[in-house]
């Protein structure tokens, strides 16, 4: 979805995040526009999805594998490569000096359970230098804490060690929120026996507020938009610029942030 068409939604003096609060009130009106965005956005799928299935093609010194959902696809994004899993992928050229390859293995709307038996069979393949995995938001609306723990167990299970998995992110709402805290309990647990490295996404998107929730997503209200997906990126940073100094020692000594929100 390109600047054009983002501001052609937004236009007529109202915000989408004004439109998506008074949906929440149940204006019908607000509930027909906001659906409609939701409409558009979704549009950007199958264009997202071949992006990075031609992207992959592309060779590199390292290999990056993405696995997720929709949020690794970048849909809401400007232009694919403006996805948390873009942001990533150019932080670590920055940081190791390399070029890298992305193997975005990420679905629209997988689960936890789609991804373990969708995606892991083709990751099974690789040998990847970095692993980024976002998964979980998909299961909120539907929360099934029986579920979900078998489902990320199952993704947890077929990770290398040195994986980076982000906790589920941020919904602002309360009755959403209650139902996070509860994946992300189960998350880390499953994390800590694995010793797999969690990046903080639910605090990070959390400690952007209201500004955060009403600057930080795209038309549909669901999706981030580039600023949203730049503080995604960052909450994975820190620990990606860890993994790379400890691979390649010789890379720069002060490699540039290049996800700050």
């Amino acid at each position: 979805m390109g600047t054009k068409a983002t501001w052609a939604m937004v236009g007529a003096g109202i915000s989408t995040a004004t439109v998506a609060i008074l949906s929440w009130l149940g204006l019908r009106w607000a509930n027909t526009r906001l659906e409609r965005n939701r409409v558009v956005v979704s549009e950007t799928l199958p264009v997202h999805s071949q992006w990075w299935r031609d992207h992959a093609k592309r060779e590199g010194e390292l290999l990056y594998v993405a696995l997720g959902d929709s949020a690794a696809q970048g849909i809401g994004a400007s232009v694919p490569h403006n996805s948390y899993v873009g942001l990533i992928a150019n932080h670590v050229r920055e940081v190791t000096g390399r070029s890298v390859r992305v193997v975005n293995l990420s679905v629209s709307g997988a689960t936890v359970a789609t991804a373990a038996a969708e995606q892991l069979p083709r990751f099974r393949t690789f040998t990847p230098d970095l692993v980024t995995v976002a998964i979980g938001a998909n299961n909120i609306s539907a929360f099934d804490p029986t579920a979900f723990e078998e489902g990320i167990r199952a993704v947890f299970d077929a990770l290398p060690p040195d994986a980076i998995v982000a906790d589920v992110p941020c919904f602002y709402l309360p009755h959403n929120e209650r139902k996070v805290a509860v994946a992300n309990r189960i998350l880390r647990e499953a994390a800590a026996e694995r010793d797999l490295t969690v990046a903080p996404l639910h605090e990070t998107m959390k400690r952007q507020g209201v500004k955060g929730m009403l600057t930080q997503f795209a038309n549909d209200m669901f999706h981030p938009n580039d600023h949203g997906y730049r503080v995604w990126a960052s909450a994975f940073l820190p620990t990606v610029t860890a993994r790379m100094l400890e691979k390649y020692p010789d890379a720069a000594d002060d490699p540039v942030d290049a996800a700050t929100p």
